[in-house]
């Protein structure tokens, strides 16, 4: 499916696909859940829906910013009562009792129970490639050839990723650095024997990447003309199928982070290989473009994250604490930031970029050059070389910028609101109505009260998370910690309840009156 982008002033959903909540789905969210928002989204006058990286992640692994994977989608959003293999073969009550007991229980939990789900998915997809082998695969029936048409036309970077996730799974899911050294540096031959050996290993890790590309395709289109944003990240892990396939286009003696800034002293070390630019230069960025190809088929459009790494990248030496950039100089950084730029917008798709933090003026203006929108989070837009600071209105926004009230890894409105220090809340009251600007709690009348301000923006597309939409305090993550409710986070709301709650259905008929008075339902 083409990507589509949305023409004119439109507002959007931010949902991560593992936080939706149904009836139907095993304690996350999955591909089919998708389909179940178009009537609420609709409703609302919501015509985009955002979501966060889906890429495969490892066992024990829950950031979905470290995949396995840049291309794979993890199989944990597989909608399994949907695969037909799995129903021909009974269901869940075929699932081994301990998968059944744990995923009850993963299904009532208040928060996503990662390795109870995985368990109980990895062991229903594979009864279904069991079933599919007996049935299709040997008897070669349509349905085999089908998944034979998928697998030739994804060969690009399938044929890769199976190869490694059946390295791995046999290697006990160590990164492939503890593999033999043959398979590390991919000698042709340690390949050839894998291949023969692993073969119908690797056959099930293209199987499942099959269904997941169908379940894909058919929630695309059950979203009507609602259209779907993904998450473009700017690293891949260094334990992943494209670094492991792709040894030569990274730097393995550095660390991709952040310098030290005004968020943190020290900066950040994200363990993250560094490109190689002079290698991707001369392969005429070839991986990078594969990347965004695929990206252009999965979603109508894409925030590119860490935009500011693609025009220059801060790394440091193992074992350092400072580092530099590269490219070292301006004109250089604004060469490469440009190309790329270049190469995301061939895709056709509709390209946002991620441009928050500290950002060298010179990376803003080529956006404005080349009209990708870059974001304005409602509680950072200040005018910070004035006296007192002042909240830039909304309604002063660009047209090229997308507005928000929050991003995944920052409190939600609620939270800000009760925490706003004095002089912050102070200054933001000038944007509000006196009675508004004195309410120190986060009333619902506090609530559609900015909402109005922000759909007022000047920003042509408007994305709001889904907890500032109904007032919830939940956070997905809070970067630099690792605990029990980062990226776990379930929707209140089961998905057939936003057409029946009195509570979603208010809400959803606030946002449109409030897309209406703001230009932004639409209408095609």
């Amino acid at each position: 499916m083409k990507p589509r982008p949305l023409p004119g002033r439109a507002a959007g959903l931010v949902v991560p696909l593992f936080s939706l909540h149904s009836r139907r789905n095993w304690g996350i969210g999955d591909i089919a859940d998708l389909a179940g928002l178009r009537g609420w989204l609709e409703r609302a006058g919501l015509r985009a829906v955002q979501l966060l990286p889906v890429g495969t992640l490892p066992p024990g692994e829950t950031s979905p910013y470290s995949a396995l994977s840049a291309m794979a989608i993890d199989p944990i959003y597989i909608a399994l009562d949907r695969v037909h293999d799995f129903r021909a073969l009974g269901g869940e009550v075929r699932l081994p009792l301990a998968d059944q007991i744990a995923l009850r229980a993963a299904k009532n939990a208040p928060q996503i129970d990662y390795a109870a789900v995985r368990q109980a998915k990895w062991s229903a997809l594979e009864l279904s490639f069991s079933m599919f082998w007996e049935v299709d695969w040997i008897r070669t029936t349509a349905r085999a050839g089908a998944f034979a048409t998928f697998v030739s036309f994804e060969e690009w970077w399938l044929a890769d990723y199976a190869l490694y996730a059946a390295l791995r799974a046999k290697h006990g899911h160590r990164p492939w650095t503890e593999w033999p050294e043959p398979l590390q540096r991919r000698d042709p031959d340690a390949l050839d024997a894998a291949r023969r050996e692993l073969e119908k290993e690797i056959l099930f890790h293209q199987y499942v990447q099959w269904l997941a590309d169908e379940q894909w395709s058919e929630a695309r289109e059950a979203l009507g003309d609602v259209r779907l944003f993904g998450d473009f990240p700017f690293m891949v892990s260094a334990d992943s199928a494209d670094v492991w396939a792709n040894q030569d286009l990274f730097r393995f003696d550095r660390h991709v982070g952040t310098p030290p800034d005004a968020f943190s002293e020290s900066g950040q070390d994200w363990r993250l290989p560094a490109y190689r630019w002079d290698v991707l230069h001369e392969r005429e960025y070839g991986w990078l473009r594969q990347r965004a190809r695929r990206m252009s088929r999965l979603y109508d459009g894409y925030r590119i994250d860490h935009l500011v790494g693609f025009f220059r990248t801060y790394s440091r030496p193992l074992g350092e604490t400072t580092g530099d950039f590269e490219p070292a100089d301006e004109e250089s950084q604004i060469a490469l930031g440009e190309r790329l730029l270049k190469l995301f917008l061939e895709t056709g798709a509709q390209v946002t970029a991620e441009d928050l933090g500290s950002i060298p003026d010179f990376v803003r203006e080529s956006l404005a050059r080349f009209g990708v929108p870059g974001y304005k989070v409602l509680r950072w837009e200040r005018d910070w070389r004035t006296d007192g600071q002042p909240f830039i209105p909304p309604s002063a926004y660009p047209a090229v910028s997308v507005a928000t009230t929050s991003t995944h890894d920052i409190t939600p409105l609620a939270v800000w609101w009760t925490e706003m220090t004095d002089d912050e809340r102070e200054a933001f009251g000038r944007l509000l109505s006196a009675d508004i600007a004195a309410e120190r709690s986060f009333t619902p009348a506090v609530r559609d009260a900015v909402l109005e301000l922000v759909y007022a923006a000047g920003s042509d597309l408007l994305l709001l998370p889904i907890q500032d939409v109904f007032g919830w305090p939940d956070r997905i993550n809070t970067p630099a910690t690792i605990n029990e409710k980062n990226w776990r986070w379930r929707v209140p709301l089961a998905i057939e309840e936003l057409e029946t709650d009195g509570v979603a259905l208010e809400r959803a008929d606030a946002l449109r009156a409030m897309a209406a008075r703001s230009g932004r339902l639409g209408e095609e």
